[in-house]
């Protein structure tokens, strides 16, 4: 698949905001490629810290909410928190049930089984509920679409506080937009159009861990005491990808901090089992490392078990469960590869890949796997993909989406073909009957106005700089930029016509590729490349001929063979003398 490489061209005062800062001028220029125009901005970007962090009563009804639980506990009413099976949901429903038991309430916690529930508030648990003499159900990382359900709830003589952070379903009538909210008691969510709060891009143990805080002051505890909730609202930021702009940027940075020197036994026993530093925990390691392994209990077993891995109090037993969900997260590992492979089988004999908007129904995938599967396939096609199983009563499905394609958006233009649906812009969730597979996938083609210039991906380079650039100092400052994810990517490096001095492969599978590479000015610097070789010689043969790509690919580097690279340069401390190593990420001819 063609990338397209653009030039990042956003324009400032480098040198001056430089100054400003004692930083380099390649630093401004970052930021400002990551849409920061004023200093104030930067100087948050930068040093924020969590004074920074908005006024929790500014949600829109936490102040009710927390007025309703603080009556239900002084009153020794029975709560239920209604959580979800994936990280966000287990961190959120972690926060609350904590905080609520720090407050003496009669709590405790249900997390659906994604096979016999399903996402969210259904009517089998409120049914539940009910039958256990709950009074009052709070959701977290989910409610905001259980109309139904939440309607049966409040007939049943319940009371319901909705805690979520995604989109608000809406209906259009003569070109208008109208929210459709559920008749909770209280609802608290940021995306609310008539929500003051100035931020709404928080994840739901985000806005879990701010009405804990409120819920705190309205007790007389010390809001500094919910601090500890901010590991779980960071690592849920990252796990959930949201993106690591403003309020979620330090919330991530706080998270680390913290998670950095976790007291929580049940995280300690995973960050062991995975033999990692604690003490160099990062972003990356959420992301990749420690947070699939929580995910994998929800996906394939009960997510029960990763809540009660951060619940525990008993560090042997600790090491027990921390043992079996990284043992799970390997299982489905080898389960998603057999099922991607299913999934471009079908694409090829099915012509699935010239659509616009992939739909593919693999009937005997694991149905948690779905959505894992569509973002690996979005990732080879790059388009818009929806990957539906089927269920015991109907089919599921998730999709995973590019830039410039609403899913949830476009998911509401056809709503009535599917049973059920929910999610954001670039990720969604949904049931739908077996039948209508076919039709859905006409129709999402034939409503879709997405171009081809849309479905030709996209590299934005942020600085076109020569390698003769680099010194150490620059390359520590990058870390100012840290924590790096969604909306605040690793910056993206180019330099032109790089001569390989020198190649070797290393690796069982052959996918770590060592260079040494030299610029048109005789500036040498060791790189790595981890990836396939044979993209390293189709890129060679293409600007040269067949025996230049082979002879190079082998370590015969004799023809000073060169390519245009996309790289991000690192501190490599192996040696005895620290030395700038260039992480490869993407070259061309």
């Amino acid at each position: 698949m063609r990338e397209k490489w653009v030039v990042a061209a956003k324009k400032a005062d480098f040198a001056g905001i430089g100054a400003h800062f004692g930083i380099d001028p390649v630093i401004a220029r970052l930021m400002r490629n990551r849409g920061m125009t004023d200093v104030s901005e930067m100087e948050m970007y930068l040093h924020g810290t969590e004074r920074d962090l908005h006024d929790p009563h500014l949600l829109k009804d936490a102040d009710r909410a927390a007025r309703i639980i603080g009556e239900k506990i002084r009153s020794a009413k029975k709560i239920r928190i209604i959580g979800d099976y994936d990280i966000d949901g287990i961190q959120a429903t972690y926060i609350l049930l904590k905080a609520l038991r720090r407050l003496g309430a009669d709590v405790d916690t249900v997390i659906p089984d994604r096979i016999l529930d399903g996402y969210g508030l259904n009517e089998h648990l409120v049914t539940r509920a009910f039958e256990d003499g709950i009074d009052t159900i709070l959701t977290c990382d989910n409610g905001i679409s259980a109309i139904g359900q939440i309607r049966m709830a409040k007939e049943l003589g319940m009371t319901v506080i909705v805690t979520d952070h995604h989109d608000i379903p809406f209906e259009e009538a003569d070109g208008l937009r109208r929210e459709v909210l559920p008749q909770a008691d209280a609802i608290v969510n940021p995306k609310q159009r008539d929500c003051p709060y100035p931020f709404s891009g928080l994840c739901g143990a985000a806005v879990a861990f701010k009405l804990v805080q409120i819920l705190y002051e309205q007790a007389g505890i010390s809001v500094s005491e919910a601090d500890i909730f901010l590991e779980n609202a960071g690592f849920a930021t990252v796990g959930d990808v949201m993106d690591l702009q403003g309020e979620n940027r330090i919330l991530v940075k706080l998270g680390l901090d913290r998670l950095r020197k976790t007291q929580n036994k049940g995280m300690r026993a995973l960050i062991l089992q995975k033999d990692l530093d604690a003490a160099k925990l990062k972003s990356y390691h959420i992301g990749f490392v420690l947070g699939p392994c929580l995910n994998a209990s929800g996906r394939l077993e009960t997510a029960r078990l990763s809540l009660n891995l951060l619940l525990c109090e008993d560090a042997a037993r600790a090491a027990v469960m921390a043992q079996e969900v990284v043992e799970l997260n390997e299982s489905r590992k080898l389960m998603t590869a057999q099922a991607v492979r299913q999934a471009e089988q079908v694409i090829e004999e099915q012509g699935y890949g010239q659509d616009k908007v992939i739909v593919v129904f693999l009937p005997d995938c694991h149905e948690s796997l779905a959505g894992i599967v569509a973002g690996r396939i979005r990732e080879t096609h790059y388009r818009p993909v929806f990957v539906i199983t089927r269920g015991e009563e109907s089919c599921k499905g998730s999709g995973r989406s590019i830039a410039g394609y609403s899913m949830y958006e476009e998911m509401c233009r056809c709503r009535e073909l599917f049973l059920k649906f929910g999610g954001h812009p670039m990720a969604a969730g949904f049931s739908v009957e077996e039948k209508n597979i076919d039709r859905l996938r006409q129709t999402l083609n034939e409503k879709t106005s997405l171009s081809e210039q849309e479905l030709t991906p996209k590299i934005t380079i942020d600085v076109p700089m020569p390698i003769d650039y680099l010194y150490e100092d620059l390359v520590r400052q990058l870390e100012l930029l840290e924590p790096f994810g969604k909306g605040n990517e690793k910056p993206v490096f180019a330099d032109r016509n790089l001569e390989i001095e020198s190649l070797k492969i290393f690796g069982n599978e052959g996918r770590v590729i060592r260079m040494k590479l030299k610029s048109a000015q005789g500036k040498r610097m060791d790189a790595v490349y981890f990836g396939d070789i044979n993209e390293l010689r189709e890129s060679l043969e293409e600007k040269y001929d067949r025996k230049t790509a082979e002879d190079t690919v082998s370590g015969r580097c004799v023809h000073h063979a060169s390519l245009h690279f996309l790289y991000y340069p690192e501190i490599d401390n192996y040696y005895a003398q620290p030395r700038i190593q260039l992480k490869i990420t993407g070259f061309c001819a």
